[in-house]
Parts: structure tokens; sequence; C-alpha cells
């Protein structure tokens, strides 16, 4: 189209070759309408619009300024020729002349105009000639900034370039408003998601840090799932919008921890510390109790041997109190191991249900046992640190997350943020929670931050119940559960091999 411009500026152009010129023209700007209001990305709009203002007034180069009311002035992330943002005083130069009178300046010859400052061309080793500066105003009626075309092709812009300008820098005002709105509630978005994790992380501290390890690593997975060449996956790909869905997702996907008391949230050991406390009280108690009933038996054996024996029977007591004292001894030993929890199952607690008929007398001389049922059964939690009851709880999490982000207004483009954290726990068996659904009903996000979230929890080093698992342990328990069928083999196998966790962590 440009070169047919060129050849339809003669002054003998005819009425109807000089028609067809402005229709193109005119379609033209019909045409970067639609592509400008498509467009949100500030960054990419911006040069956008400069590239399709040149080419309409058939300009060297051009400029655009956004009136900052606030400051008073003018700001441009681009501008052709400039590196760097430029910042314009309201009513300097002729840019902020234009902005503040919303007049037109159609100049032959830049270097006429007081108000033109030349310091721009000695910094780019430019030579600005003809100027063509127009408002942008918005559908109010408002100048929203302006735009600047500079050397026209043909010496000067004509008053059908004027028109043209202005004609596109209402578009572009309306264009450069919604991307603006778009990213300020992009802001707003990302302001709450952080807020919610601040909330999230004050309410277990313990694990601060773990919904942004997640998120890094899920969003670093999916990257790497859309270069498989190969597998159920190689045809898998994410716009920009669903990666920051995942990233959303992976970032709120504990926020249901807030409905889960605390105790229970940060729970280090199977006992809590107020039970462990009671149950070592108990204990001492049994070994005063069996240091007094041995004092008992030497007042006995010294009545009934007579004073003669009194070495014989300190002694055979003092060897059967060292042997009832360690007896206690190793038994709390035991519990005291038995509490702490362990990554992977393990057994040998049958110890306990032994352990749980030891007794002692207390001061009414009734007996009492050293461990409650209750005890016995907590202490024997094969992995980790939560009962049944307590487990179902911490669970209950992931639906409270769901209900809370369900009542998010979210945009058309972040829809799935709820659905997707839902599901961070199902299993491809079937077998996980809170809804059990099969593999075929889990999306492909939430399966790949289920592979993320355990990896971190694993390797995590601020856990209260365990310590943080080596790189290679972590790898290996992750295959262990891919191949049971627990998690997906192919997106795990695209995390090893990709080093997802090495290069999302070391983004952070």
């Amino acid at each position: 189209m440009a070169n047919e411009l060129e050849e339809n500026t003669s002054p003998s152009m005819s009425p109807l070759r000089q028609a067809l010129r402005r229709a193109d023209k005119l379609q033209a700007i019909l045409d970067i309408a639609k592509v400008m209001a498509a467009q949100h990305n500030l960054d990419e709009l911006l040069p956008l619009i400069l590239r399709e203002a040149a080419r309409v007034v058939e300009a060297d180069r051009c400029s655009l300024f956004i009136l900052d009311r606030q400051r008073n002035e003018l700001w441009s992330r681009v501008a052709q020729g400039a590196k760097t943002e430029i910042r314009v005083p309201l009513g300097q130069g002729i840019a902020g002349s234009v902005a503040q009178t919303g007049d037109v300046v159609n100049l032959i010859d830049a270097y006429d105009d007081p108000r033109f400052q030349r310091d721009w061309d000695i910094k780019t080793n430019y030579r600005t000639k003809s100027v063509l500066c127009v408002p942008m105003r918005d559908t109010r009626g408002d100048v929203t900034g302006v735009i600047q075309a500079l050397n026209a092709a043909d010496g000067a812009f004509d008053d059908e370039d004027v028109e043209l300008l202005i004609a596109l820098g209402g578009q572009a005002a309306q264009a450069i408003e919604n991307a603006m709105l778009h990213e300020e509630i992009n802001r707003l978005f990302e302001g709450f998601v952080q807020a919610s994790v601040m909330a999230i992380e004050s309410r277990d501290p313990t694990t601060a840090g773990h919904s942004g390890r997640v998120a890094s690593l899920t969003v670093g997975l999916a990257q790497a799932a859309e270069l498989a060449i190969g597998g159920p996956y190689r045809d898998l790909k994410f716009t920009t919008d669903q990666i920051q869905e995942i990233r959303y997702a992976s970032l709120l996907h504990d926020f249901g921890k807030i409905g889960v008391r605390e105790p229970v949230l940060v729970k280090a050991e199977k006992l809590y510390p107020h039970e462990l406390e009671v149950l070592k009280q108990r204990f001492e108690l049994a070994r005063k109790d069996r240091q007094l009933a041995s004092y008992v038996r030497r007042l006995d054996g010294i009545k009934l041997r007579g004073d003669r024996a009194i070495d014989e029977v300190v002694g055979e007591e003092n060897e059967r109190l060292t042997r009832e004292l360690k007896e206690i001894d190793d038994a709390l030993d035991f519990i005291l191991q038995c509490n702490r929890p362990t990554v992977l199952a393990q057994g040998g607690f049958e110890r306990l249900t032994g352990l749980a008929g030891l007794s002692f007398n207390d001061s009414r001389e009734r007996p009492q046992m050293l461990l409650t049922p209750n005890e016995v059964q907590v202490l024997s939690i094969p992995r980790g640190s939560l009962s049944a009851t307590e487990r179902r709880e911490i669970e209950s999490h992931v639906t409270h997350t769901f209900r809370f982000l369900a009542q998010i207004p979210w945009t058309r483009t972040l829809k799935r943020v709820p659905e997707i954290a839902y599901a961070h726990h199902e299993k491809l068996d079937g077998k996980g929670y809170p809804r059990a659904v099969p593999g075929d009903q889990i999306p492909v996000q939430s399966k790949m931050m289920a592979i993320s979230d355990i990896y971190d929890a694993l390797t995590a080093s601020d856990r209260p119940y365990k310590k943080a698992v080596p790189h290679e342990l972590a790898l290996d328990i992750l295959k262990k559960e891919s191949e049971s069928g627990q998690l997906d083999k192919e997106l795990f196998t695209i995390f090893v091999e990709a080093e997802v966790s090495k290069k999302a962590l070391r983004a952070k």
C-alpha cells in the first residue's frame, strides 16, 4: 500500500485517484483500529501505534506521549529514535504545548518554531524538519496525549494527514485507555494474589515461600512440557494468559488452610506439645513410684533379715531399681522416637502395645497406665504427624480453597483458576482427595502442580515436622508415585529431564 500511496501524491492527481487514495488510508485506519482493540499489552500496543501512524501519514518516524495528570506532564515509553522513557512537563516543547492547548501544530521546519527543543536532535543525531503534532482525545473529548509525526515523505504534512492522524489518535486513545485499564486490572489481581499469599503464610509461617516455589515449579514444568517433541504432550501449548492462570492457581492452591485449626496446621510431632509434656510427667511419676517402692522393700528386707543384711539388701535393691528405672527410661526414649514423624511410611511400633501394659501407683496407691490407648494409636501413625481425623481436617483445605476462589469474579482468561487449584491433590488412580476423581478428569495443569507441590514439600527445609529431603531422594519418591499410577509419569519425566526444579528455583 505504501508504494501505491507514493505513486499518487502528485499535484495533478485526478479526483478519482485522490478519493481512492483517501479511501485506502481510511481503510488502513479501520484495520489498525481492529488490531489495536485486540491488543491489551501496552508495551506491544504503543510501538504498533507508532508504526502505523508513520505509515498512514508517510512520516519518517513518530512519537507518542501520554498525559499524566497527577504529575502534570507527558510521558512516553516508546519514541522512535529514543532508547529510554521520556518525560516532558505540560506546556513545554511542541508536544507539551499541544497537550495543554489541544491545538494541532503543523510545521514545515521545526527549527523555525521556538517551542522546538533541538537538544533531542543533538542526542539522537537526527535532523527534524517537518512536524505534525495532534492531540489524542478520548470518547469524552478530553486530551489524553499526543501523537507527533516527523519529516513527511514529500517534505510537508497536508490537511489530509492532519485529519488522518487525528482519527488515528482517537482510536489510539481508546486502545491505550483499554490497555491501561487492563494493566490496572492485572495489578489489582496481582496485588490480591500476593496479599492472599501473605495471609496464608502468616497463618502458617513454617511454610513461608511454599506457594511461590510451587508456582515457579509449575510454570517451569508447563513451559518445559510445551517443548516436548514426542509423547502425549507433544502438541501441548499455553497462551500467556493460560500461564498466568497456572501461576495464580499455584500461588493460591493452599489458601484454604486459613480454615484449618492452627494447632493441626503447624503440628510438628505426633503428640501435641502439651500432650507430650503430660506423658513425660507421667513417666517421672513412675520413676518416683519405683524409687519409693524400692525404699519400702529395703526397710521390709532389713526388718526381716536383720541389720547384718543391710549391705546385701541395699545391693539387691540398687540392682533391681537400676533395672526398673532403665526399663522406664528406655520406654520413654522409644516413645520419643515414635513421636517423630517420618516422610516414608514405617513400622516397628509393635513394642508400643507391650509398653501399654506398664503401670505405676499414684499418691493414693491407685494403679495408673503409663500409656493411654489414644497415645498408643497416635504414636503408631506410620507416616507424618497427623491422625486420621487431623489428616481429614488438613485435606479439607482443598475444598476451602475452591469455595473461596469460586467466589471471585475472575476474568474470562483466568476463569479456570478455582478448578485447577481444586484438583492439585487428586491422583491418577482415583485415590486422591477431596473428590477422588479419575486421571482423565484431572486438568493437566493440576497434574503439573501435584508434582511441584510434592517436590517442594519434600525438599523444603522450613517444615517443623521433618527435615529436608535431598533432591535425588525426592525424585526417587516422586518416581515411585508416578510408577504406581498416582502421578503423571510423562510429566514427571519432563520434570526430571528438563531439570525444572533447578531452573525454576534458581530463577527465584
